[in-house]
């Protein structure tokens, strides 16, 4: 940060480290760092192998690139989000505070302004203040990506690791976590890529209502698979989604993941995960962070990262992927460069 900008805050501060509340740990070389981050967490928090998860890669990366340490607070549910930032503001010890998610929309849009030394950044969401950097994602190119996939595969007769698909029926599902414009963009990208692949695939879809529910997820899937015959299930669901790939699991048949490499970061589910549909949120925290080692962080900014800029993908599963028939393969990959070229339009809302 720059100096003068510490001292500022420094002189503004009444609270200082111990009074974040929630904090789960400091890493990196703390006090002795030159930058200094602080990590307001999704709730759902770490260990989702997903969201939260990129995010904290994303940090870890620029603190093995960068003399820089960070903090990380996990908040357990969307009002604990004010306070979260706000301390981690007051403090005064904070380059740039990274809020991970649009939950923390309402929380940031009243700190920003109280706080206009501090940077911000948020991802998948936008706040208009100078302070902040938003960073949002092509979601639904992405969904459309994983559901084109999904909409290839229905209607043949495929077998990999512990899945197969049901060649007599051409239904897919959908789970989502919250019943939010954000979600419901990743079901709208998801659905579109399915009719580009085929018009008579049913998409079935269900919203848990959490984040990080992962019986729900199972049960929701489930229920996709036994009752209404659907071969491949792709969420959009943080920790609910482990359910998901446990569904698929039991019953025989597929998943997409999402956020992360799914295939890797659960490679116990390795078996039934065809794809994952990227989102490189670890790319806009290094981002954010690198922009402020470099003192040319511009708040107040939007920055979008869309299949083309290769913020979102479709990612084969590590241990299916090479299973995949590859004129499939090479259909994703035109209709991927078609969305590029602008001769897709992928809707963003349902």
């Amino acid at each position: 940060m720059g100096q003068n900008r510490r001292r500022f805050l420094e002189g503004a501060s009444a609270m200082g480290l111990a009074g974040i509340a929630g904090c789960v740990g400091g890493f990196g070389a703390e006090g002795d760092a030159e930058y200094q981050v602080g990590m307001v967490y999704a709730t759902g928090g770490l260990g989702d192998d997903s969201f939260n998860d990129m995010a904290q890669q994303g940090v870890t990366d620029a603190r093995d690139e960068f003399d820089l340490a960070f903090d990380e607070t996990e908040p357990g549910s969307e009002g604990e989000f004010d306070g979260a930032q706000r301390d981690y503001a007051e403090s005064g010890e904070y380059d740039l505070i990274c809020c991970i998610g649009y939950a923390q929309t309402d929380a940031l849009s009243g700190n920003a302004p109280e706080y206009p030394e501090q940077n911000f950044m948020i991802i998948d969401s936008v706040v208009e203040e100078e302070n902040v950097r938003n960073y949002v994602f092509g979601e639904p190119e992405g969904s459309f990506q994983v559901g084109h996939l999904a909409g290839l595969l229905t209607d043949q007769e495929f077998a990999a690791g512990a899945g197969e698909t049901n060649p007599e029926e051409s239904v897919v599902g959908f789970v989502g976590g919250t019943e939010s414009q954000l979600i419901e963009s990743f079901q709208a990208g998801f659905e579109a890529g399915v009719e580009y692949a085929n018009e008579d695939a049913e998409v079935v879809s269900s919203y848990v209502g959490d984040f990080n529910d992962t019986a729900g997820g199972q049960e929701a899937a489930r229920t996709m698979y036994q009752d209404q015959n659907a071969d491949i299930v792709f969420h959009a669901a943080g920790r609910t989604g482990i359910g998901v790939f446990q569904a698929a699991q039991d019953e025989g048949r597929f998943a997409i993941g999402v956020d992360d490499d799914q295939s890797l970061s659960n490679e116990d589910y390795a078996d039934v995960i065809l794809a994952s549909m990227v989102k490189r949120v670890d790319t806009a925290v290094y981002s954010a962070i690198e922009s402020v080692v470099n003192d040319n962080f511009a708040g107040g900014e939007t920055v979008t990262l869309g299949l083309e800029e290769e913020g979102v993908a479709n990612v084969y599963g590590d241990e299916l992927g090479d299973e995949i028939p590859q004129e499939i393969k090479d259909q994703v990959a035109e209709s991927r460069q078609a969305i590029i070229d602008g001769d897709i339009d992928v809707p963003s809302e349902l």
